[in-house]
């Protein structure tokens, strides 16, 4: 069952600078638990949190254990082959949605869980295991998906849309 929440992404290459999205998010009013990062296995986050060793002291850790931290703040983080974060109850179970796929981290299922039609979450998932980043904004109220779109294009992302959930939508019926 998708989230019950109106909706904005963006797509982004994988040299932005995830830390300025993130700001520019938070300063319009976008808390951290309503914020999902996707990112490819081939990102340079990816790689810190996948070669994060905190238990092995002969490796500076200060950095992996950092963007760990960093990574914990959000709703969700998800990078496929890797792992997955999820402090967000609504993105955990989104997540669980999609427990049975061999893929779950990114998956098109979790992202159809999500809220995204199959046909674009299959092709997400392909971008995803290949390169960049999606960063899913959840609005409370259906006005704020327009300015969390503007934020992702004025940020860098190269394609960024809205989501209605099915609930929304017959509701608007």
């Amino acid at each position: 069952m998708p989230l019950n929440k109106p909706a904005a992404y963006g797509i982004y290459s994988q040299d932005v600078a995830l830390r300025e999205v993130i700001s520019t998010l938070n300063q319009a009013g976008f808390g951290n638990e309503d914020i999902c990062v996707m990112l490819s296995p081939t990102h340079p986050i990816s790689t810190v949190v996948r070669d994060a060793r905190i238990l092995d002291p002969t490796r500076k850790t200060v950095l992996s254990a950092g963007m760990i931290g960093w990574l914990s703040d959000f709703g969700a983080v998800l990078i496929p082959t890797v792992g997955f974060f999820a402090r967000s109850r609504a993105f955990f179970q989104a997540m669980m949605a999609a427990m049975d796929s061999p893929a779950l981290c990114a998956s098109s299922r979790t992202l159809v869980a999500l809220g995204f039609p199959e046909f674009e979450a299959e092709r997400f998932e392909d971008q995803l295991h290949r390169r960049g980043a999606l960063i899913y904004v959840s609005c409370a109220e259906a006005a704020r998906t327009n300015w969390a779109i503007q934020l992702l294009q004025r940020t860098g992302a190269r394609e960024t849309a809205t989501l209605q959930t099915e609930l929304m939508s017959e509701a608007a019926a």
